[in-house]
């Protein structure tokens, strides 16, 4: 079980995070600069934070009233960095086995088998320059693996990779902690990978976590508008509440029903995608009728701005299979689904 509570002063903020996990995958995610990283660095003692506590499975990591700060290479913790972090005047071998602990009796054969592990026994007398970007972070995740780390941590390990690559590398990463079994820590700003990798998902802005929950319940029903963009929602306006059960969309000047009860505090609504539908039935809640102001085409999809009297965009994204069928007028009708409606606090 990881337990941190700490703060440290970055720049124009302050990092404040509190947190626990236990045998889960918990991704921090946010934009960049929020103090996603720097929650990895003071966790494995590359940072110090200026007051707090950190504890791994009983052991105290770090805790500023008793004066306990434990060097890195005594926290059991494996971090694996943005660049990989290999040494270059090194081997692929060599730069694994500088990773094991001297209390290791059998260096051998732990490398051959961590090397078997990730196809890389044919590379092995190569250096950095010589791998892929795919085979330096299997070097680097094979390394980091060997000093048998209580905790996994990840600090964007698939951004300077390309799209198929990155896909390949992520499922290994996923079977990777599946084997572990233990707690892991996955720093990324990309919503359809954090969804994939992680267990709980917290949401960080300007070093707080905003909210901390089930990526399911996060994504479904975000409680922000920051969580809100983060996990995808274009359409977004500010709100009024009219009674219990109906609100005012500022921006888009429509108002809508909710199947939710509305609170007097809510400042914005949002739709996902599948929210927001053409009209089948005239007699539907929530009909309007819209005008196209715009369209994009994307490779497989095309993007509708719809507005209604002069008001901000309301985007609809539809298969350009439908585009001709659907799409003939300069208006059209469309639903928004009362039970999809987004309620932003």
């Amino acid at each position: 079980m990881l337990f941190v509570d700490i703060k440290k002063k970055l720049g124009n903020f302050v990092l404040d995070v509190n947190f626990n996990i236990n045998s889960e995958v918990l991704a921090l995610f946010g934009p960049s600069g929020c103090g996603k990283s720097m929650t990895l660095k003071c966790i494995a003692g590359l940072e110090i934070p200026d007051e707090g506590i950190i504890q791994l499975n009983g052991r105290t990591l770090f805790d500023s009233n008793n004066k306990i700060n434990l060097k890195p290479q005594e926290r059991r913790v494996g971090l694996l960095f943005q660049n990989y972090a290999l040494f270059p005047n090194m081997t692929l071998k060599q730069n694994i086995e500088i990773g094991i602990p001297k209390s290791n009796k059998n260096k051998y054969a732990t490398v051959e088998e961590i090397m078997s592990d990730f196809h890389l026994k044919s590379l092995e007398y190569n250096y950095p320059h010589q791998l892929s970007g795919g085979q330096q972070q299997r070097t680097a995740l094979a390394r980091m693996l060997v000093n048998s780390p209580e905790i996994l941590m990840f600090d964007e390990p698939f951004s300077a990779l390309d799209d198929f690559l990155r896909w390949q590398m992520e499922q290994e990463l996923i079977s990777i902690l599946k084997k572990h079994k233990g707690s892991a820590l996955y720093v990324s700003h990309n919503g359809d990978e954090v969804f994939r990798i992680s267990d709980k998902i917290a949401i960080m802005n300007d070093g707080k976590i905003e909210e901390i929950g089930e990526k399911e319940e996060l994504f479904n029903n975000p409680r922000s508008k920051h969580t809100a963009i983060l996990t995808g929602c274009k359409n977004i306006s500010k709100a009024d509440k009219v009674n219990d059960y109906e609100v005012y969309a500022k921006d888009w000047k429509i108002r809508l029903k909710s199947s939710k009860y509305i609170k007097d505090n809510v400042k914005n609504v949002g739709l996902y995608q599948d929210g927001i539908k053409f009209a089948n039935d005239e007699n539907c809640e929530n009909l309007f009728r819209l005008k196209i102001k715009d369209i994009a085409t994307n490779p497989s999809s095309t993007t509708l701005m719809l507005e209604n009297k002069n008001s901000n965009y309301i985007y609809l994204e539809i298969p350009n299979s439908e585009l001709k069928s659907k799409v003939n007028a300069e208006h059209i009708d469309v639903s928004i689904d009362k039970n999809k409606l987004l309620l932003l606090y």
